[in-house]
């Protein structure tokens, strides 16, 4: 990768922990175990992933790696699925107590950090910029719908 690459690809995760850092935000308000820091450093090392994927496949390409390898960039999502989930499901477990479950609505938006990463890591920044804010909404507004309906 040139340094022009490198810098487009630090500027897509930087902004993906900005979108992120904007779920973070509001989890951090609410006091829930995984907060700013977290969705910031989840949806940046998504948009980290995906980004290097470009650099990947142009690395395997090279003529002597060409019969040996096929990049496939849906694996690097995949990948990054799958780690969220185990971060996720640690905010269930740490969560839990008296059999009740807790943890659900903060693992929820921890997936959503990393595919928000995802989006901005393939430059889909509209969509991600939209995503942050719809998700605001769910995580703001309908807690205090939930917290309504939860009193009657």
């Amino acid at each position: 990768m040139g340094w022009e690459q490198d810098l487009s690809l630090l500027l897509r995760v930087a902004a993906a922990m900005l979108f992120g850092g904007v779920l973070g935000i509001e989890r951090e308000l609410g006091k829930h175990a995984a907060g700013l820091r977290t969705h910031m450093l989840i949806a940046g090392a998504a948009a980290l992933i995906v980004g290097l994927g470009d650099s990947i496949a142009e690395h395997f390409q090279q003529e002597r790696y060409r019969d040996l390898l096929q990049v496939d960039p849906v694996r690097l999502i995949e990948a990054v699925v799958a780690c969220v989930g185990f971060v996720a499901a640690g905010t269930i477990l740490r969560g839990s107590r008296d059999d009740q479950v807790s943890g659900l609505t903060t693992a929820s938006s921890l997936v959503m950090a990393a595919a928000i990463g995802i989006a901005v890591g393939i430059g889909e920044y509209v969509i991600a910029l939209g995503v942050s804010v719809l998700c605001v909404l769910v995580l703001a507004v309908f807690r205090r719908v939930s917290d309504k309906l939860e009193k009657l």
